[in-house]
């Protein structure tokens, strides 16, 4: 199984529905061996309050998740909602940086 889940270039409100039960159903299906989950932003083209809440929710799951990649984008809206700690390099898996 995968571990890394790609997230939709659109994560925003009208795609929140859907994108939470793919979420939830691809973190059930992970072992709890697995260790930290791994989810990447780097296709994400369009964010808003709705998509990260997602993400915020996923954190206080119990599950320990981290970027991989994230789109500029992204990035920008993460830093405007206070998230920009998911940004720090030392969190971003090793090898992978946010981009420019």
């Amino acid at each position: 199984m995968d571990n890394r889940f790609e997230l939709p270039s659109e994560l925003n409100i009208y795609s929140a529905l859907a994108l939470r039960d793919a979420l939830l159903a691809w973190v059930a299906q992970q072992a709890p061996s697995t260790g930290s989950l791994e989810i990447s932003a780097r296709e994400v083209a369009e964010v808003d309050g709705a998509g990260l809440q997602l993400l915020v929710a996923l954190s206080q799951g119990g599950r320990a998740w981290r970027l991989v990649e994230a789109s500029a984008v992204f990035a920008e809206a993460c830093r405007t909602l206070g998230l920009g700690h998911w940004l720090d390099p030392q969190h971003l898996a090793s090898g992978e940086t946010e981009e420019a």
